[in-house]
């Protein structure tokens, strides 16, 4: 059996096959995307038609939006290939998945092939949503289905973070164990253990509570919008909520898996939920199948020069206009602070709303509770599941926790709803929820009939583990300070969108002066917000300030901002910055002054001020210049003008990274930096990377100057500008802002070849974000 997977052999080369190929491309991974020989190629002798349909896979992901490659240039990393000419190419392959068409003799057919040419210990998966692995087995070489297990992404497989995991009766355990240690680790995947069962964890829940929706609707008197509004954001969850949700994955994919659960669960109780409503079966009868189709639950038309988007009426069939649901529940939900506070406030309500969330809600706990050990052994389980599958903040049990399961067991109980047994042994037993933490603040979870561990990888470092354990030492409105463990300090940002204001960088500030006073060998500066490291400065207290002329104020916060971020660049011990999501700004400029940087895969990172009409004046365009000159020897004559002007592009046009990968090849990160995957390992990684510049007698970095062109480089920019606004693609505005950036880039009123310090052009900065406010 494969203990390392170095190369992957997906077969199958359409939208999953691609995207699966895309992503092992983005962790580097190389693959051979097989697909057979197109009809009109079978008598041809050139490869390039007989791998049509793989090299037209790979041509789209070029265009393919959302981006699937992290960097263009990682489709090299996938070989086309199909399956008459190069089934010798699968012998060099650790891990073979399978994402053909949903047909058991067509995948059977794929096996045998796949028999033929495999090496012995090679992994075979399949990525089926809908056959039993059973039936696939069925037939296969015995060493064969040692090795095979399905693994189940969700597309788009870049941005889905689900990876279920399905063993049979003879498969080997360390093969999950492999799958499960590359998903996580190499891939980024939050790793889910399901049972052979139809639709496995994430679908057959995800599915259930859309059909109790559909079950309860006219009961409410609900509509399409009126629905949308409680079950999205109010709830925890995306703001596709139900039916935006129907309408981008496709109706006719949404009435697949409600058939295929319905026709395979002849002993579900509530088998009845997953029949497809005539009302939807009309609309896929019709092809109005959604976002792809154009039409769907919801329709975009054409009103003049403007759009309006209308909504179908599941009584008549008809589009009409959207309504505005104002509901009293609602509201409360969506002002209330806190996740516990805003499912309580819409479930246990009094108006048509609350009604409607708490019957949807009531069936979706009980029918969770009722699947253990059916489809998963755990609670744990099933809430990764709808979380990384469906998006939702909390999963099914977590939620049941948040309101409270002791009084919503007897709300079910006072309706004459039956409980699950072991749900109400639990809270007989005196735990009165599904997760709690123990005595040394470990998270456990209820499972059978006992209180459990839930074990953590050894690279997955939380902040909620360590607050439960007292860990957490200093705190204000909009930081913390946490004993990371092993002489290292930590730094959370928890501010909206984790925006920096004058809260966080007293908590900064704290954090350096705890380095420089020997308490602490090394600090990180991360959190785990899910969305944003920072989404920048809070511009909305810049703005106020402008506008009451208060600009002593906000030169003396950017002069403060400036002195923090060299102070940290330039730290005596080590400062990792750990960026993820959002990290615009002030937040880029913030993980930019480290001595390292550990970022996210997903990173979407830049300088972006110039889009609201100012300059980055953090040390942003400071430090990006100084990077794009790093490699030039300063001793030497060099003309610095392609170096400023490629930066000014990237700030002036406030380019924000497509990934972490991207992050890299732009200058916002350095070379040596580390991008990482598995979101959950990044503070666990960035805590390692501080403890090993600690412990390997970490010094800072020298100051240093670069040549910089002066007026005549900044001239050629102008010239740049003014094409640009005579052209009407700027506005005088953005030229103003154009040819202040410029001025910083280029060093100043210098002549040229001139050295500049760091502080010359924060102090360029400073002034030009000042006239900018102004």
């Amino acid at each position: 059996m494969a203990t390392e997977i170095k190369k992957v052999a997906v077969l199958g080369a359409g939208l999953m096959g691609t995207g699966i190929a895309a992503h092992l491309a983005n962790a580097g991974i190389p693959s051979v995307l097989f697909d057979i020989v197109p009809n009109d190629a079978k008598e041809s002798s050139n490869p390039a038609a007989r791998n049509a349909f793989a090299i037209k896979a790979l041509q789209g992901l070029a265009k393919a939006k959302p981006p699937q490659l992290m960097k263009k240039d990682l489709g090299s990393l996938i070989t086309p290939a199909n399956y008459d000419d190069h089934g010798a190419l699968l012998a060099d392959c650790d891990w073979i998945v399978e994402v053909v068409v949903e047909r058991l003799d067509i995948k059977k057919h794929v096996f045998k092939w796949v028999a033929e040419n495999r090496k012995p210990g090679s992994i075979v998966a399949s990525n089926t949503s809908s056959i039993p692995l059973a039936q696939m087995a069925e037939g296969m070489p015995a060493e064969m289905r040692e090795n095979f297990v399905i693994t189940h992404f969700f597309n788009p497989v870049r941005y889905m973070r689900l990876l279920e995991l399905v063993d049979g009766p003879d498969t080997n355990p360390e093969v999950i164990q492999t799958l499960a240690k590359f998903g996580a680790e190499e891939l980024g995947k939050g790793i889910v253990f399901a049972k052979d069962t139809p639709a496995f964890v994430g679908n057959r829940i995800g599915t259930y509570a859309i059909g109790s929706v559909f079950k309860h609707m006219a009961k409410h008197g609900m509509s399409i919008e009126a629905v949308d509004s409680i079950f999205g954001p109010a709830m925890g969850r995306p703001k596709t909520a139900v039916f935006k949700l129907g309408d981008l994955v496709g109706l006719d994919t949404l009435g697949h898996v409600f058939h295929v659960i319905h026709e395979n669960c002849p002993d579900d109780a509530e088998r009845d939920v997953f029949s497809v409503p005539p009302f939807l079966q009309k609309m896929i009868d019709a092809g109005a199948t959604g976002r792809k189709a154009g039409a769907g639950f919801y329709k975009m038309v054409r009103k003049g020069a403007s759009k309006e988007i209308l909504v179908i009426d599941t009584e008549t069939g008809e589009y009409r206009e959207q309504d505005k649901p104002r509901f009293e529940s609602v509201g409360a939900a969506r002002k209330a602070s806190g996740l516990n506070r805003k499912l309580q406030a819409l479930v246990y309500g009094d108006d048509a709303a609350a009604k409607m969330a708490w019957d949807v809600t009531a069936d979706l706990l009980n029918y969770s509770a009722n699947r253990i050990p059916e489809i998963a052994d755990d609670v744990w389980n099933i809430d990764n599941g709808m979380r990384w599958g469906f998006s939702w903040d909390v999963g099914p049990f977590e939620s049941w926790d948040l309101i409270g399961v002791r009084k919503s067991v007897e709300k079910m109980e006072a309706e004459g709803r039956a409980v699950a047994p072991w749900v109400k042994a639990m809270l007989d037993a005196g735990r009165e929820s599904f997760y709690e933490r123990d005595a040394e603040g470990n998270l456990t979870q209820w499972k059978n009939g006992a209180s459990v561990t839930i074990e953590r990888a050894p690279k997955h470092l939380f902040l909620a583990d360590l607050k439960s354990a007292n860990k957490r030492i200093e705190n204000n409105v909009s930081a913390g300070l946490y004993d990371l463990g092993d002489g290292i300090l930590g730094l959370e940002f928890h501010s909206k969108m984790n925006s920096l204001d004058e809260a966080i960088f007293d908590q900064y500030e704290n954090a350096l002066d705890k380095l420089d006073s020997g308490e602490f060998q090394g600090l990180v500066v991360g959190n785990q917000d899910g969305k944003a490291f920072c989404a920048g400065a809070n511009i909305l207290a810049i703005l106020m300030g402008a506008m009451q002329g208060e600009f002593e104020t906000i030169e003396k916060s950017i002069k403060r901002l400036q002195t923090l971020m060299m102070r940290a660049k330039y730290s005596s011990k080590p400062v990792v910055t750990a960026p993820y999501g959002l990290t615009l700004g002030g937040g880029a400029e913030v993980a930019m002054h480290s001595s390292a940087t550990v970022a996210a895969g997903e990173l979407y990172m830049g300088l972006v001020e110039a889009g609201v009409g100012l300059i980055p004046a953090g040390g942003g365009t400071k430090e990006l210049i100084f990077r794009a000159l790093r490699d030039v020897p300063q001793d030497i004559d060099y003309d610095p003008n392609p170096f400023v002007q490629k930066v000014f592009q990237r700030i002036g046009l406030a380019n924000v990274t497509s990934s972490g990968l991207d992050a890299q090849a732009s200058g916002y990160l350095r070379r040596t930096d580390k991008v990482v995957m598995d979101i959950d390992a990044l503070l666990g990684i960035a805590k390692q990377t501080a403890l090993g510049l600690a412990q390997s007698d970490y010094v800072a970095p020298e100051q240093r100057t670069i040549k910089l062109p002066g007026p005549t480089g900044a001239a050629a920019i102008e010239l740049f500008l003014y094409q640009m606004t005579e052209g009407g693609m700027a506005s005088e505005h953005d030229a103003l802002v154009g040819k202040k950036l410029a001025h910083i880039l280029c060093g100043g009123d210098i002549p040229f070849g001139t050295a500049r310090t760091e502080w010359d052009l924060l102090d360029l900065e400073r002034e030009a974000f000042l006239s900018l406010c102004g």
